[in-house]
């Protein structure tokens, strides 16, 4: 069975789930991240599908019309905006395009690109979540009483953010060249931000200063160590605990 087979009443949007019948496509490399969009999704009525690159993206998109694209800023296979603008300049086929990234200096290069909204990580805020994307709907897919404005935080699980530690460290501990270095330390600056986990976070920014002077070798300094030390040291709190 089909959306199309579902009474009509079955999907329209209602003040308590104000998404209902809306589908999300999620482009993001980050499993932290698309658990709160699912949880976000989940308590809103909406769908959720996701892709983790771009290459993935294109393939849900040449089989899946969503209502909603929620792309974030830094891919491992390139840059979200470089979807935005194919999507936005071509005829419009999806209703709403938002922007996500752990960087807020993101959002004015995310309007350039065509996006109609940005959201800052860590994406908690249900209510806010919510006005987003019906602020971007037309007028016949919003709910037709008013909303029931709910200020729910949503918390992922703690061992989501193990998956993309445990992720991150395998890309650390192989070789890789200068771009890869920079898309994992980006990775883990947002995902670090997204978690609140400041120490990883600091030692994250020191190792993205010096990686920026290595160019375009990958450095082999004290500052990776201190970022592969604390990954060890999150990923075996998890397996002890």
């Amino acid at each position: 069975m089909n959306d199309t087979d579902l009474p009509r009443a079955l999907r329209y949007p209602t003040p308590e789930l104000p998404l209902l019948g809306r589908t999300v496509l999620i482009v993001e490399d980050s499993r932290l991240t698309c658990e709160a969009v699912r949880m976000l999704c989940q308590r809103s009525g909406a769908r959720i599908r996701r892709a983790d690159s771009l290459a993935a993206a294109d393939r849900h998109l040449r089989v899946y019309r969503p209502t909603v694209l929620l792309v974030d800023l830094g891919l491992p296979d390139g840059s979200g905006l470089d979807l935005i603008r194919r999507i936005t300049r071509s005829p419009r086929l999806i209703d709403v395009v938002v922007a996500i990234s752990g960087d807020d200096s993101q959002e004015q290069a995310a309007t350039h690109a065509g996006a109609d909204g940005f959201m800052a990580k860590p994406l908690t805020s249900l209510a806010s979540f919510q006005e987003m994307i019906l602020q971007q709907l037309p007028g016949d897919q919003r709910p037709l009483e008013p909303r029931a404005v709910n200020d729910t935080r949503i918390r992922p699980d703690p061992m989501i953010y193990a998956e993309d530690l445990r992720h991150a460290a395998k890309l650390l501990e192989q070789g890789m060249d200068a771009d890869t270095l920079d898309y994992v330390v980006q990775f883990l600056l947002s995902l670090s931000h997204s978690a609140q986990d400041h120490a990883l976070h600091t030692a994250c920014l020191r190792l993205d200063a010096v990686a920026s002077t290595c160019a375009p070798r990958p450095p082999r300094p004290i500052a990776m160590q201190t970022v592969q030390a604390l990954l060890h040291k999150r990923l075996a709190a998890v397996a002890e605990a």
